[in-house]
């Protein structure tokens, strides 16, 4: 990766992360908020089209609205989120291939239509696994490719590639990477729970909120899991 690229996915990424009020709405699941967010963001992709931060944000935000929607058990949203924003994460990737984090917004986004309807695994599951693992050739220290990784092999079954276990090893990674990024231990807890170990499941989700004490979702988790 050139200079150029790398100062530009650094600034990308930071765009992603910056704590902004879409990220609070996210840990408060205000999802009327979110989707005045999606509505601006659109607004600025239709405007400037050939500009691939306006997609990639227009991707994120879509991306969020399908998280958030996932976890208060609204799959239709999650689906029609997640395939709105599909064509925004292609869009930014067509125009600036070289950019990690935008393969990863596209593979996520791929990974976020299965779990509403996991027939569409066959058509999603193979976008979502190359578009992260394009990611990670990109930039094999971000974390939170290694965390999209996760979810995905997380919702994916096992006899298509997925499974627990395997979502747990990306967990690990992404938090050896990034011993800060809350989610990882999120998901790193619910996987764990999944496997039936509950002690060390409501050790990692409580880290997590540790870190990022306004999570809802994380709150919910915690609540769910036996602490032995």
């Amino acid at each position: 990766m050139t200079s150029s690229n790398i100062i530009l996915a650094l600034a990308v990424t930071a765009l992603a992360l910056r704590a902004d009020p879409l990220d609070d709405a996210r840990n408060r699941q205000d999802r009327g908020y979110i989707r005045w967010a999606v509505t601006q963001a659109d607004a600025a992709a239709k405007k400037n089209p050939k500009d691939p931060a306006a997609q990639y944000r227009l991707a994120l935000t879509q991306s969020i609205r399908a998280e958030v929607a996932l976890e208060v058990h609204d799959k239709a949203v999650a689906q029609t989120a997640a395939e709105d924003g599909y064509s925004a994460a292609q869009r930014a990737v067509e125009l600036q291939p070289a950019v990690a984090e935008y393969h990863r917004i596209l593979g996520t986004l791929c990974g976020q239509v299965i779990p509403a309807k996991l027939w569409l695994a066959v058509r999603y599951g193979g976008c979502a696994r190359s578009e992260i693992t394009r990611a990670i050739q990109l930039d094999g220290r971000s974390a939170r490719a290694y965390l999209s990784r996760g979810v995905g092999n997380y919702y994916l079954p096992s006899g298509m590639g997925g499974g627990f276990d395997l979502a747990l090893r990306d967990f690990d990674k992404a938090i050896q990477l990034d011993p800060n990024l809350a989610d990882a231990y999120l998901w790193r807890g619910i996987a764990l729970r999944k496997l039936r170990r509950n002690a060390e499941a409501y050790a990692s989700i409580a880290k997590s909120l540790q870190l990022n004490p306004g999570r809802v979702w994380a709150k919910e988790q915690l609540a769910k899991t036996p602490q032995h």
